[in-house]
């Protein structure tokens, strides 16, 4: 009798084994990627449709409640992180290195906005802006490089049309996209040394709360638009951050950072819009800076010379 129970507990296990240790290896070989800003609007439906589509994501944010709902989704793990705190990259590396995944890359998509004209905005407004937009993905980009190099993997800069476009009032925002699709550009050149591959995603306007945390920072500061020279517009504009909670669902910017992931060959950038709108003007916008620096300069180009050039370029895609 103990000989039977004891070759059927046996048998139990070894079935348990065969059961489960596929789901395990599964589970191991699952490239792991770290998202920042993975709380909400682009970042999270990025970090829902990684997870779903066979990634292990650590999904980074700041606030406990965030943590706890990220922790709880499957095939997440989320790490406390900061990128303006050096001990919050610090630990977050420790983390990614005692998970065992390596770590195959990184999506830089923390970011805050700030509205404002330039000769009103305050210069510490603009070190926060930049400390988190450009010096986070920098931060973040060379902390975990060493991992990256393990694992010749890639780097998702999440920038924006606003790298292109710049406007009343958005200067500051555009002056820090602007800013990051250089870094975006030179890592790119750099990182292929060590056959890493670097991607801009440059959305337009999707649901997200970084509108809403720009209205209550303008309001904690202390914002007044009375006597302003864009009193109006500043008005106006405030409303429209506030409202970007019911912009068109960012599930296609997800999309672009999984495509960009997945394909051999990425493509340097990923423009990603709602509309026919953002697409043509943000076109437009490059073709006619491209028409301006070479008119009337001494090394000018004439018409056919420019299709052919445009022509290569689409051939070259």
């Amino acid at each position: 009798m103990f000989r039977r129970s004891s070759e059927m507990k046996n048998s139990i296990l070894i079935l348990m084994a065969t059961l489960i240790m596929p789901l395990l290896a599964q589970a191991a070989e699952r490239p792991a990627v770290l998202i920042t800003g993975a709380s909400s609007g682009i970042g999270e439906r990025t970090t829902q449709l990684l997870a779903k589509e066979g990634f292990h994501v650590y999904a980074g944010a700041r606030k406990q409640a965030d943590l706890d709902r990220l922790d709880a989704m499957e095939n997440v793990d989320a790490v406390r992180l900061d990128v303006t705190v050096p001990a919050d990259i610090e630990a977050a590396v420790d983390q990614v290195r005692k998970g065992g995944r390596g770590l195959f890359a990184i999506v830089n998509n923390a970011g805050v906005a700030i509205l404002g004209p330039l000769i009103e905005v305050e210069e510490s407004q603009l070190d926060f802006l930049f400390d988190v937009n450009i010096y986070g993905p920098y931060r973040i980009t060379r902390a975990f490089a060493p991992l990256l190099i393990e694992s010749e993997g890639r780097v998702v800069n999440m920038s924006s049309i606003s790298g292109v476009l710049s406007g009343v009032l958005s200067g500051p925002y555009s002056m820090s996209k602007h800013a990051l699709e250089a870094y975006n550009d030179s890592l790119a050149l750099e990182m292929a040394r060590v056959n890493i591959k670097v991607i801009a995603i440059e959305p337009g306007n999707f649901a997200s709360r970084i509108g809403a945390s720009a209205v209550r920072k303008a309001k904690e500061s202390g914002l007044d638009y009375e006597g302003s020279l864009f009193e109006k517009e500043l008005e106006a504009g405030m409303q429209r951050l506030a409202s970007r909670d019911a912009m068109a669902d960012p599930i296609a910017v997800a999309k672009a950072v999984q495509q960009a992931l997945v394909s051999e060959q990425p493509k340097a950038r990923y423009m990603v819009v709602p509309n026919q709108r953002e697409a043509e003007v943000t076109i437009r916008k490059l073709l006619q800076e491209t028409v301006e620096m070479n008119h009337e300069q001494p090394y000018s180009y004439d018409r056919d010379a420019l299709v052919k050039m445009l022509d290569e370029a689409l051939q070259a895609l």
